[in-house]
C-alpha cells in the first residue's frame, strides 16, 4: 500500500480519489434487482447446471445457482413476500403429500 500512497501523492494521479468513476462499487448496488415472478430460478432445478471443470479445465464442484445468488437479488419490496411466499409454498406441499398418502391408503 506504500506504492498505492506513493501514487495519490503524484499530482497526476491525485484527481482519482475525488473523482466518482473510480470508486468501487457499492455491495447493494451489485446485484440486479429482480421481483417475485423469478424468484423460482434461485430453486428451480431448470436453472442449475453443475460444472464438473472450470473454463481453463480445471476440476471443480461448482453449480450455476451460486452465480445466480452472486449476480442477483430479489427487489426489496418482494423479498419480504418472497420469504413468506416459500414458507406457504414448503407447507402447501407437505399438506398435498400427507393428503395423498390418505387417499391412496383408503384405496
Amino acid at each position: 500500500t506504500a506504492s498505492q500512497e506513493e501514487i495519490l501523492s503524484d499530482g497526476r494521479f491525485s484527481c482519482i480519489t475525488r473523482d466518482p468513476r473510480f470508486w468501487e462499487m457499492p455491495e447493494k448496488a451489485r446485484k440486479i434487482k429482480i421481483d417475485k415472478r423469478f424468484r423460482a430460478m434461485f430453486h428451480d432445478k431448470k436453472f442449475k447446471l453443475k460444472y464438473t471443470v472450470d473454463k481453463r479445465g480445471r476440476p471443480v464442484n461448482y453449480t450455476s445457482t451460486e452465480d445466480l445468488r452472486k449476480f442477483y437479488a430479489l427487489s426489496e419490496s418482494d423479498s419480504d413476500l418472497s420469504e413468506n411466499d416459500s414458507k406457504e409454498h414448503t407447507k402447501k406441499k407437505i399438506k398435498k403429500k400427507k393428503a395423498k398418502s390418505k387417499s391412496e391408503a383408503d384405496s
